[in-house]
């Protein structure tokens, strides 16, 4: 088999793990699949936040996603879900999530679904960069989503000179018509690279084992539906970086060039003391 294809399995089989970690039965999401870290992916529970309180609505598309992360989660342990409706209104609805593994909180997040009306349409168009297809693959550490950068992140050594850096994501294959499925997929992808902007951006040209980064909270905002199946342009740049606080944010397009979400994370950031 070749590098690529041998890459393509890994991808497709870590996106089946993945969508089982979204499998919501009853109140309980199951044990997280294998993580590349000692702790679960920040997306993966933003998407679960998204599944939970998407199942209490019927016939209406998300309209965002407001979540504060509280603590880090196990991945061998199944995440308990408490989803309170706090508001059923004619044309929004908004839903409290409480994810928990045992008696400790991992996150409390706010989601509202609408109705949409009206045919108004104005965003800012993406940049200009490179199609999927030829920009580089940037695939061992963001399974199980593709991924192409044109530029690496700090912890691979890429550093940067423009404020803005745009990659484009996918799942890898065909994950049916669900659009709350394809909703948390996008917010489960979302959370990448975000805290790296802060990275970047940090006087001290932060590196690998030079800090530790923290997401604090999170907040996605959906403008249109999505199809996360194909192909998406996450545009990100820092905001601010103050003390130890950093605020980054990003603009996802769809191929078409149409903003489909805006995204926004507070990190904190604390580089080690030099050795």
């Amino acid at each position: 088999m070749s590098q690529r294809g041998g890459l393509d399995a890994a991808i497709a089989a870590s996106l089946d793990g993945l969508l089982a970690a979204l499998a919501l039965d009853g109140d309980e999401f199951p044990a997280a699949p294998t993580q590349l870290f000692d702790r679960i992916y920040g997306g993966q529970l933003l998407a679960q936040a998204l599944v939970a309180a998407g199942s209490t609505v019927d016939g209406r598309q998300v309209g965002s996603l407001h979540a504060s992360f509280v603590k880090a989660g196990a991945p061998g342990s199944p995440i308990s879900v408490d989803v309170v409706r706090v508001r059923d209104g004619r044309s929004v609805a908004v839903r409290q999530v409480h994810l928990r593994q045992g008696d400790e909180t991992l996150l409390l997040a706010l989601v509202t679904f609408h109705d949409t009306d009206g045919d108004a349409d104005v965003a800012p168009p993406p940049p200009p960069v490179d199609p999927p297809a030829s920009t580089p693959v940037l695939q061992d550490w963001v399974q199980p989503l593709d991924i192409r950068m044109g530029e690496a992140p700090t912890f691979l050594g890429g550093g940067g000179t423009t404020p803005a850096r745009s990659h484009w994501m996918r799942a890898p294959r065909d994950v049916g018509d669900d659009p709350l499925l394809h909703a948390a997929l996008l917010a489960y992808g979302s959370d990448f690279f975000l805290m790296d902007m802060v990275f970047r951006a940090h006087p001290s040209l932060l590196g690998p084992g030079r800090a530790n980064g923290f997401s604090l909270d999170h907040a996605l905002w959906f403008h249109r539906p999505v199809r996360f199946d194909e192909w998406h342009l996450h545009t990100q740049e820092a905001v601010a970086l103050v003390g130890d606080r950093g605020l980054a944010r990003g603009a996802v397009h769809d191929q078409d060039g149409r903003l489909v979400a805006s995204v926004m994370q507070e990190v904190l950031v604390r580089p080690l003391p030099a050795r």
